[in-house]
């Protein structure tokens, strides 16, 4: 069985998603890439404790890279924007707080 921690990867930070949280409350998430909308919602549900509205996904193509002579592809990964109820908010920088306290960081 999965869990949040499974679905949910880490929080996207640019500032396109900065932006859109402060303007639109959506939450932007590198998600696993088997995980389904019902199930990414639950997860940012019972994590930070928040009513979400809706959840977009998108799959991310992997980018061509090279290393000296060798050419190569990073592997494409699955992006959720998570629209957050009225009134809700996650504030990322309180749970980095949180988790130096109990050791987790």
């Amino acid at each position: 069985m999965t869990t949040p921690y499974d679905i949910i990867i880490r929080p996207v930070m640019t500032e396109k998603s900065t932006e859109i949280l402060e303007l639109e409350n959506k939450v932007t998430f590198r998600v696993k890439f088997e995980a389904n909308k019902p199930q990414i919602k639950d997860a940012v549900e019972r994590l930070f404790d928040v009513k979400v509205d809706r959840v977009n996904t998108m799959i991310m193509p992997g980018k061509p890279k090279r290393v000296g002579r060798f050419f190569g592809r990073r592997k494409a990964w699955k992006k959720a924007v998570v629209q957050l109820a009225e009134g809700e908010m996650i504030d990322f920088y309180a749970l980095e707080d949180a988790g130096e306290e109990h050791g987790v960081v």
